[in-house]
């Protein structure tokens, strides 16, 4: 049976497409770990699956000043000893990493022992984390045509994210019994990310009395984010975040409205749902959500507001256009190369093992 060590944390993020991969690792007849930080979101995702966990020392990489760039080195090296020494135990067939500050020591330490390791980068420009381990990665997965160009050639591979597959299982009709709608009307989600975004919540709300016209609007707007004075608007249904419901949300819905993050807009490629994006701005970023959303709009996937010019008029006139050519949308993204990204990446996986034995 061949091992392998996932890695990856920090965010949901970096830790969903590694839990998409999951079903296929184990029916391919893998033994799978997972190497992530003490207590960090990692962890409580990876608990409900019954794999091995091995937390290590981590520190976050800063572009800013921070007294913690003092001390997070320290961690970072004690992190590196201890995944070298649970590396050495386990001798696993191959490392995958999904990114984050957790799995630079994982990777760097991996390398060191001569076991391949194949790393993932969502975003379209390579993350700090990233950075760090492209030049030990014996192959980098990447979502983007756009960051193909920026990676070694003889390493990169243009794979999309994974997805989870439960996704594609909703069910329309129990999504419009959860929300109280008809079947009769178009339905808009909207979704701005496990915190939700102020900014969308804000002015989806102020065009509501224009959108409630001619659709239904499921909102999804964060902890804490929901508005009591609506919650009895006909034809718009709140809610602070879902679980296994979300799929069904998804198979209702005829547009969504989101922010930019790669694995949700990977989500939306994937189910082919037509979408209005409203990145965040680079004041509040690294900017890495501006160059995703002016990728899929070139691809043709997306119409893109930028947050700096949102208004509920503005919104209302996009979700109309984009209502009118929804099926440009969805043949765009049915052509996309990016859409089968599982098998592209277990391939990749057992040719690494095949090639290092």
């Amino acid at each position: 049976m061949k091992k392998i060590i996932l890695t990856g944390g920090g965010t949901a993020g970096h830790v969903t497409p590694n839990i998409a991969l999951l079903p296929h690792l184990k029916s391919a007849g893998f033994d799978i770990y997972y190497m992530g930080s003490y207590d960090g979101i990692e962890k409580r995702l990876i608990a409900d699956f019954d794999i091995p966990y091995q937390g290590i020392s981590t520190g976050k990489f800063r572009r800013y000043l921070d007294p913690k760039n003092f001390t997070d080195p320290f961690r970072v090296v004690k992190g590196y000893s201890e995944a070298r020494k649970y590396l050495k135990q386990l001798k696993p067939d191959v490392v995958f990493s999904k990114g984050g500050f957790v799995s630079v020591p994982v990777v760097r330490a991996a390398a060191s022992l001569k076991i391949p390791c194949i790393i993932h980068e969502s975003d379209m420009t390579p993350g700090l984390a990233n950075k760090l381990c492209i030049p030990v990665a014996d192959k980098i997965c990447c979502n983007f045509p756009e960051t193909l160009q920026m990676l070694p050639k003889e390493k990169a591979v243009l794979t999309g994210s994974p997805i989870r597959e439960e996704l594609s299982s909703g069910n329309k009709l129990a999504g419009l019994d959860m929300c109280g709608f008809t079947a009769n009307k178009p339905v808009i989600m909207v979704i701005g990310g496990s915190q939700g975004a102020a900014s969308v919540n804000q002015a989806v709300r102020a065009a509501l009395p224009m959108l409630l016209e001619d659709f239904q609007v499921v909102h999804l707007c964060g902890k804490d984010k929901v508005d009591n004075l609506l919650l009895n608007e006909k034809g718009y249904k709140q809610f602070e975040y879902l679980k296994s419901e979300l799929k069904d949300i998804f198979a209702m819905a005829d547009l969504v409205i989101s922010r930019a993050g790669a694995n949700a807009i990977c989500e939306l490629l994937a189910l082919n749902k037509p979408n209005i994006l409203i990145p965040l701005p680079s004041a509040k970023s690294r900017g890495d959500q501006l160059l995703n959303a002016r990728s899929f709009e070139a691809q043709g996937f997306s119409i893109v507001i930028d947050e700096d010019d949102l208004s509920e008029k503005l919104l209302v006139e996009k979700v109309q256009e984009l209502y009118c050519s929804r099926q440009s949308y969805i043949n765009a993204m049915k052509q996309s190369p990016q859409l089968d990204s599982i098998s592209t990446i277990m391939g990749l996986i057992k040719e690494i093992i095949k090639e290092s034995s």
